[in-house]
């Protein structure tokens, strides 16, 4: 369907709007699609992210200021979704040999566990992008680089 048709509206004030508008909705279409994968595993999408961040780190322990500079989600509060994470028995604290002020955070078998499980549903989900050919894909990933570098100016 269409942007027109999925938020009934016909005119747009430029394709500029029309664009800004269809980014935004498709987002939160793309993000509730997600929730709906983890739901039954009992975690959100931040707390998602936080688990592949450590899962990439591959046992090195991380602080949390730097799972903060890698989080898709900027506004997420990482030390809570941390802290969830840990009550949950995904992850675990260690100490900073360097600086005991810092918490050094690492991945725990259940994490690596729960990843393993959910795999296959969110590769199922990236495959929804298969509609677009691998060039379109890499020219719009392109494109949105260049929306947001155009902040940066």
């Amino acid at each position: 369907m269409s942007i027109e048709t999925d938020i009934k509206q016909k005119k747009f004030r430029s394709p500029y709007q029309r664009l800004a508008l269809n980014l935004v909705y498709t987002s939160n279409w793309l993000g509730y699609k997600q929730l709906e994968i983890f739901k039954d595993y009992d975690i959100t999408s931040q707390q998602y992210n936080v688990l592949r961040i450590l899962r990439g780190q591959k046992s090195v322990p991380i602080k949390v200021s730097e799972i903060t500079e890698r989080m898709l989600d900027k506004n997420s509060n990482t030390s809570r979704l941390v802290d969830k994470l840990l009550v949950k028995n995904l992850a675990e604290r260690k100490s900073c040999p360097n600086d005991r002020r810092a918490v050094d955070v690492v991945i725990t078998k259940e994490g690596l566990d729960l990843l393993e499980k959910l795999d296959p549903f969110v590769e199922e989900w990236e495959n929804r992008f298969s509609i677009i050919s691998p060039d379109d894909a890499e020219r719009f990933s392109a494109l949105l680089d260049k929306l947001r570098e155009s902040d940066n100016q």
